[in-house]
């Protein structure tokens, strides 16, 4: 059923938007993986799984669910509940456990959807996941105008790998610290896929000696 559903909305997405994929080179084979990325629009699970090999799951609000139709159309596509602001623990072992399984997991690291297409301050739940997975984590950039209109030009970047044991001990009770670490190197990856490199401030001149 997965295969199925997710072939009609490859379909129908490609249709509906001028979609490019870069840097999918960068995905390792032989491993499951944690696909972090910008937020910006309710379709952005499904614009990653369409550049992607094997299964994908993912990480959506409760409320989201409350639609029978939308819920088992979510779940077709990998989707699973999380209780936001409620310290849902389960959600960090139903992840690992997928991974685990064969099943890649993409994680929205910003925890909202951004509204003038930059990327926000993330969190540290996929450096959480990576650390008690093993599992590399791909940064990834979805970038398009100010709305996902038909036909809109949509641009998704998978960055290379980062390895969680290269900032963290691989672990079930990893250290915070080094955790923050590993969050800091992918949501810079992932700003310099969506923003692109820092514009240099042109140096001061200075003033000429009368």
């Amino acid at each position: 059923m997965y295969y199925i559903v997710k072939f009609l909305v490859r379909c129908a997405f490609r249709i509906a938007f001028n979609l490019h994929y870069e840097g999918r080179k960068n995905i390792p084979k032989g491993t499951t993986v944690i696909y972090a990325c910008n937020h910006r629009s309710n379709g952005d699970p499904p614009l990653i799984a369409c550049g992607c090999r094997g299964k994908q799951t993912f990480m959506a609000k409760e409320e989201l669910f409350r639609n029978k139709l939308f819920a088992w159309l979510i779940r077709s596509l990998g989707a699973f509940p999380v209780a936001r602001g409620k310290g849902d623990t389960t959600v960090i072992d139903t992840a690992v456990n997928n991974l685990n399984s064969g099943k890649n997991l993409m994680i929205f690291p910003e925890g909202t959807r951004s509204k003038d297409g930059k990327v926000g301050r993330g969190h540290t739940g996929a450096a959480l996941i990576a650390a008690r997975s093993g599992k590399p984590v791909i940064p990834v950039g979805i970038v398009f105008g100010d709305k996902l209109k038909f036909r809109t030009r949509v641009t998704i970047k998978y960055g290379e790998p980062i390895m969680p044991s290269d900032y963290v001990e691989v672990c079930d009770e990893p250290n915070p610290r080094q955790l923050v670490k590993l969050k800091n190197r992918y949501m810079a990856d992932i700003k310099l896929l969506v923003e692109g490199e820092p514009e240099e401030t042109p140096a001061k001149e200075e003033k000429a000696d009368e």
